[in-house]
Order: C-alpha cells, then sequence, then structure tokens
C-alpha cells in the first residue's frame, strides 16, 4: 500500500429549505496521507461536483501517488461514505474505522446498564454486557462471522425476554424496547460495513492507522470554522462548493502556486509596484 487516506461526511445550513427537510447539505471531505511527503486534503458538496475522481487524482498525483497504485481508506461506514472509495479510486481498500465500532458496542452497553435486574427477567444485565463485550472481541481481530453470530443470539435473547413479559402480561421494561431496537440497527451497520471490517489488533500492532481521527479534525478545519460554528450564515450548494475549494488550496499551500498559474505575470506586477 502506498498510502491511506481518510473520508467523513459533514453539513452546512442551506439558504433554502425544503418542506419537511433540515434545511443542511452534506459535505464530502477526505485526507490523504502518502508514506513520505505531505498530506493533503480534498472536500465538495457531491451534488454540486461532477468530477469528484479527477479532483482526487489531483491531489494524488501531486503527493506522486500512481494511478494503479493502492490506497487505503477509512471510514465512519455512514450511507454517503460507504461507497464512495471504490467510486473514487480502481485500485481502493476500504476499512471501517475501528473508533465508531467500539463508540457504537459502549452506546449499546450504556443503554443496557440501565436494564433494571429482576428475578422476572429472563436475561441479566450482566449477561447482555458480558455478550457485548465479547461482540466487540470478535471484531477487534475481525472475526465478523462470530460476531455477527454472538450479536444474532443476543437480539433472541433479548426478543424472548420480551415476549416473556407479554406473555406474563407484565410491563415489558423500556429499555428492552430500546435495548432491542439499538441492537438491530447495529447489526444492520456491520452487515452494511462487513467488507470493510478486518483484523484491528494486527493492524494496531504494526503501527497502522484504525482510525478516522486524523480526517474528522480535517472537517473542521474545511467546514466548522467558517460554515458553522458562530456562523449565521446559510450558503447555496454551489457557494459552499467554492468556498471549499479556496480553504482546501490553502490548507495545502497551493493557493499562492494557483494564483501564479491564473496571473502568470501576477509577480512581475508586484515587483513593479514595489518599483514604483
Amino acid at each position: 500500500t502506498t498510502g491511506h487516506g481518510g473520508l467523513d461526511g459533514g453539513y452546512i445550513r442551506g439558504r433554502e429549505r425544503q418542506p419537511g427537510g433540515t434545511g443542511c447539505f452534506e459535505v464530502i471531505a477526505g485526507k490523504s496521507i502518502p508514506e513520505e511527503g505531505p498530506s493533503k486534503v480534498f472536500a465538495s458538496v457531491r451534488r454540486i461536483d461532477t468530477k469528484p475522481k479527477r479532483r482526487l487524482h489531483q491531489v494524488l498525483q501531486s503527493q506522486g501517488v500512481l494511478p494503479r497504485q493502492q490506497v487505503t481508506f477509512l471510514s465512519d461506514g455512514g450511507d454517503t461514505v460507504r461507497e464512495l472509495p471504490a467510486f473514487l479510486h480502481p485500485h481502493s481498500e476500504h476499512i471501517l474505522d475501528w473508533f465508531h465500532i467500539a463508540m457504537r458496542v459502549e452506546q449499546l452497553s450504556q443503554t443496557a446498564r440501565g436494564c433494571r435486574g429482576t428475578d422476572d427477567c429472563s436475561i441479566t444485565k450482566e449477561k447482555i454486557l458480558k455478550e457485548l463485550e465479547r461482540v466487540k472481541w470478535f471484531l477487534w481481530h475481525g472475526n465478523v462471522f462470530r460476531a455477527d453470530e454472538t450479536l444474532t443470539d443476543l437480539m433472541f435473547e433479548v426478543d424472548g425476554a420480551i415476549e416473556e413479559d407479554r406473555e406474563a402480561r407484565r410491563p415489558t421494561h423500556l429499555v428492552l424496547k430500546k435495548l432491542a431496537r439499538a441492537l438491530e440497527e447495529f447489526a444492520t451497520y456491520m452487515d452494511n460495513n462487513a467488507s470493510g471490517i478486518v483484523n484491528y489488533g494486527e493492524r494496531h500492532r504494526c503501527g497502522k492507522r484504525i482510525s478516522t481521527g486524523f480526517v474528522e479534525s480535517t472537517i473542521n478545519q474545511l467546514v466548522a470554522k467558517r460554515f458553522v460554528k458562530k456562523q449565521q450564515m446559510r450558503w447555496t450548494p454551489r457557494g459552499a462548493h467554492l468556498l471549499l475549494q479556496i480553504r482546501v488550496q490553502a490548507l495545502n499551500d497551493d493557493l499562492h502556486a494557483t494564483f501564479k498559474h491564473w496571473y502568470p505575470d501576477l509577480r512581475h506586477r508586484q515587483e513593479e509596484t514595489l518599483a514604483a
């Protein structure tokens, strides 16, 4: 592998709000880190950008990455960014970010800790937490089959406890209902991203990246400071896309070179002004 990159999404307040919509539109940002040389960022408003492949190709080319060399992309596994790596680069490997897996398992564990232990319930809080820890352990080692098997068994047990309450005409614990929904959502998340789950323990021991923290800071650099935090402005998708390209050029230290390319005699004019 020649290098790796990260993809993440962020949201910008739109100028127009469709009925039933949030009034926001999505921005996709990424960061490319070669084995040697400086890292670079790229970003776009997906529905406006007509040439995302060319945009990424230019970034990789400027870093000395050849078109047929492999690039590893890490992402959070969201619907929007999950299919992008193969679309953007023909020789790409997609890896699901470990931090987001661990965070989702911890959220499930927090929900489970709210279960009230009673003699009537066929599954205990301790059993749920133990099984979730097993799921996390299997995923850390890239064993998707055993993780899915353990999670499915846990879902059956939780559903069984809810059904027992219903048959005994006892009020079902609300936490169990919430946990059942959350487990189902996590199972779908795992199924959708199964191809991107790797042996994180082995990667970690080899000093390879397993998290997209480096690209989330890129989202903050590109989006939050100018478009979101403490800003009341609303943007058109095209206006946001164009400003993002300026932000990208500035962060990549390419803005001066771009202006020189657009205006070849710019420096000459500046020297004449200073001489005068």
